[in-house]
């Protein structure tokens, strides 16, 4: 028999696999970290260096318009437009305000720099700008600054400054590169890191699944799991796992220690009801022999129903329905009671939700072992009680013998499966009563006591109507 299903599935995933998806998910996910940091890095940078550019390239421009205005003459000067800014080489060139040129910087040699958007802004709505150009085969940042209308030849004119920004794109082509470089880097050791660190956690989860693997193979219960290091997820697991085995085991044995004593109680009778059919087939048949027979059939129907009770009792019908307690208390005494032997407390109105056969039975069971186990010719009190008002009420279901009730030593034993005391070996029963009746109140929610010779059937009350309670029928007291 396969006892560890559940715990089988753990093999059929392996942990390389989940190792190999946890360390692909992390260098994935730190690949796209470096990524987006090497390429905002990249940007920025060159964000900022053209930035700077420009507002060297602004600062120029209006030092050039104010001279241009203050000192024309100055223009003409060799070298008056060479200055290095920043040690950046700067090219200049002033336009009148018809565009036509009037001073330019020597180290422009045979070219010109080009007279379109920001030039013609600057010429005609008085607006500084700037704009990127190429100039002889290399990329330039422009900046046009209008001239004040003062006089002079450069009034209302513009003066363009431009520089060659092929350093930036140098640089920022080897920043890309280098931290393309360290990001690779970082992504490996980020990568052999995540791939040590998940193999050392799952390592726990690969020894239980191994563990688990085994049991299944072996089908032994008994067997238990590896206690983990720490009490993590995997560790939790472990403990459930184990605890799960544990119950298994249980119900295993249970299983086991039912088969025996089931196959031990219908021994006996199926071994003499052999030996009395035997003996008609032999001897023929007489009214002695035929009791017997009967006796013997009667026992054993008895308790293959109290088997099929005891399967029955644990499954909670989906066919409950109120049913009135001191009612079905008065009726288990009119069935069950024998020479006056079973007599009527306290029948307080109450009523539960269930099943009423199953609840009978389960009273029944109460009141014959009461008779079976109560001294001779002692009667046996049946009464009904609720306790509680609201949702917590419950009602109470008490049978009582004038004996001295069970061992409380042995109390624990009472309502297993087959159990009975040493001192009840002559006395009828299977020893299934009390168990069926345990399990019956299980099912309905409930739960059975002992105190001294009174056994106690508890459930939980039903909530019924106030009309229903009101009814002078539902108010019936003890007979």
């Amino acid at each position: 028999m396969t006892v560890v299903g559940p715990i089988a599935t753990l093999t059929s995933r392996s942990p390389r696999s989940l190792r190999t998806r946890l360390t692909l998910a992390a260098a994935g996910t730190i690949l796209s970290a470096v990524v987006l940091f090497a390429v905002a890095t990249v940007l920025i940078v060159d964000h900022e260096l053209r930035a700077s550019l420009t507002t060297a390239l602004r600062q120029r421009a209006e030092e050039v318009a104010q001279l241009a205005v203050s000192a024309p003459a100055v223009l003409d000067d060799p070298g008056a437009l060479e200055s290095p800014v920043s040690g950046r080489q700067i090219a200049v060139e002033v336009l009148n305000a018809h565009g036509r040129l009037l001073a330019r910087s020597a180290s422009l040699g045979a070219e010109l720099l080009p007279t379109g958007g920001v030039t013609r802004a600057a010429l005609r709505d008085a607006r500084p700008g700037s704009e990127t150009a190429t100039i002889g085969g290399r990329p330039f940042a422009l900046y046009a600054a209008p001239i004040a209308d003062a006089g002079g030849p450069a009034a209302g004119g513009v003066v363009v400054v431009a520089s060659d920004t092929t350093d930036i794109a140098h640089t920022t082509g080897r920043l890309g590169v280098l931290v393309a470089l360290v990001g690779v880097i970082v992504v490996a050791v980020a990568t052999l890191a995540a791939a040590l660190l998940t193999r050392r956690s799952l390592q726990p989860l690969g020894r239980l699944a191994s563990a688990a693997g085994e049991i299944e193979r072996t089908g032994d219960p008994a067997r238990r799991l590896p206690d983990a290091a720490v009490d993590d997820e995997v560790g939790q697991l472990t403990g459930v796992l184990n605890r799960m085995l544990a119950s298994l085991e249980s119900s295993r044995a249970g299983e086991r220690r039912f088969l025996a004593d089931a196959s031990h109680e219908l021994r006996t009778p199926v071994t003499t009801l052999l030996g009395n059919v035997d003996y008609v087939a032999r001897h023929g048949a007489d009214p002695e022999v035929l009791d017997d027979l009967r006796h013997d059939a009667a026992r054993l129907a008895r308790l293959v129903d109290s088997l099929l009770a005891l399967e029955r009792a644990g499954q909670a019908g989906a066919g409950f329905e109120p049913v009135r307690v001191d009612e079905l208390a008065r009726d288990v005494i009119t069935r069950v009671g024998a020479n006056d032997q079973v007599v009527a407390g306290t029948l307080a109105a109450a009523t539960v939700t269930g099943d009423r056969d199953a609840l009978m039975r389960a009273l029944a069971n109460l009141v014959e072992n009461g008779l079976v186990h109560g001294p001779d010719g002692g009667t046996v009190t049946v009464a009904v009680s609720a306790v509680g008002p609201g949702a917590g009420a419950s009602v109470r279901m008490s049978v009582s013998d004038q004996g001295p009730g069970p061992d409380p030593a042995r109390r624990g034993q009472l309502f297993e499966r087959f159990w009975r005391a040493p001192e009840a070996a002559g006395r009828p029963g299977a020893g299934l009563g009390l168990s069926i009746t345990a399990a019956i109140a299980h099912a309905h929610g409930g739960e059975v006591g002992v105190d001294g010779s009174t056994f106690t059937l508890t459930l939980p009350a039903a909530q019924v109507a106030d009309s229903e309670s009101a009814d002078p029928a539902a108010q019936l007291g003890g007979e």
